[in-house]
């Protein structure tokens, strides 16, 4: 048998049908040619967060029911799966079935499996967007939180009875969103359902791609809500490149860029950071923070590979403050010790 060397090798030889969803930065799909590259360490993890590759597997033979691992490798300096824990991993499956990757994996095996020294627990939040996202691509039946959600969502429930939702439900309705008329029910929702349940609707919004006018409606809420309200509707803009730069320039004219906001636009909204105004204003709030935050956070972005370059050239553009050349002293001295 010849030697397996990577995931995607495991899983074809294992006779499985198999997708692969990133569950680091916000929960979205990686192409399946894409993830070939990754594996094979041709190019770097798109979606890095603290270092670390954080992905679901969902695989599954024949008519089986699909199983899940959820997968946190390292990354090296290039942003590449670190070689040694990723062939360890293998390893490690090889050996949990026998060396034999055609068997079928017994309810044990499987168990074993999903409970290795790489597994990581996402958030409820994502978790229950990726079961959404895994349910709609599978052709499966939405959660039984769906029914009640659709029915509040369109005005057949009364407003106060939002503590009955589910966020699962939400999830299922964030994802179907083109089914039904799911899609006006949420734009209406930021206008007449209570703020938990527009809060819950964002934190599922900020991981799929927004309907152009569902995103106008966002923006227009964080243009009009009060200052510690407006990051969740930011989050929420995470997939719409233009309205989040928007958002990031109106943030920095009312001087609202403070730590909170900085964050979230690093952990959802950095897609904007590609554009080199919205980077240098980005940067310059950056700058105010302590230089430990700056640090941290500067190092988290620049492992993105879409911003990598740009930041880099940032770091010695003539056109920055003073306050921003201090901070990057500061980030070169913390990384030269």
């Amino acid at each position: 048998m010849t030697e397996i060397t990577t995931l995607s090798q495991f899983l074809t030889t294992a006779n499985t049908q198999f997708q692969i969803y990133d569950l680091g930065r916000r929960v979205q799909h990686i192409d399946m040619l894409a993830f070939h590259q990754i594996d094979s360490l041709l190019a770097p993890y798109p979606y890095p967060i603290q270092g670390h590759a954080q992905f679901a597997i969902v695989f599954w033979q024949q008519q089986q029911q699909p199983y899940i691992w959820f997968v946190k490798l390292p990354l090296d300096e290039q942003g590449l799966l670190s070689p040694a824990p990723r062939t360890q991993f293998i390893k490690m499956i090889l050996e949990a079935l026998g060396r034999d990757p055609t068997q079928a994996l017994t309810d044990e095996q499987q168990e074993q499996l999903a409970n290795h020294p790489f597994s990581f627990k996402p958030n409820q939040h994502k978790l229950a967007l990726f079961n959404a996202l895994v349910r709609l691509q599978l052709g499966q039946a939405a959660s039984s939180q769906y029914e009640f959600a659709a029915q509040y969502l369109s005005g057949q429930a009364p407003t106060d009875n939002w503590q009955q939702l589910g966020l699962q439900g939400l999830a299922d309705i964030c994802v179907r969103a083109h089914q039904f008329d799911h899609l006006n029910d949420i734009i209406n929702a930021f206008d007449q359902a209570p703020i938990e349940v527009q809060s819950a609707l964002c934190q599922c919004l900020e991981h799929i791609t927004v309907e152009a006018d569902l995103a106008e409606r966002l923006f227009a809420k964080m243009s009009q809500a009060e200052p510690e309200l407006k990051v969740m509707y930011l989050a929420a803009l995470a997939s719409n490149t233009q309205l989040s730069m928007s958002a990031i320039m109106q943030l920095d004219e009312q001087q609202l860029l403070n730590d909170n906001s900085l964050i979230t636009i690093a952990a959802r909204n950095w897609l904007a950071l590609k554009n080199d105004a919205t980077r240098k204003v980005y940067l310059e709030a950056l700058a105010k923070q302590p230089q430990h935050f700056f640090n941290q956070v500067f190092a988290d972005i620049v492992a993105i590979p879409s911003l990598r370059q740009g930041l880099l050239s940032d770091l010695r553009h003539p056109d920055r403050s003073i306050q921003l050349a201090t901070a990057i002293g500061g980030l070169f001295k913390a990384t030269s010790l």
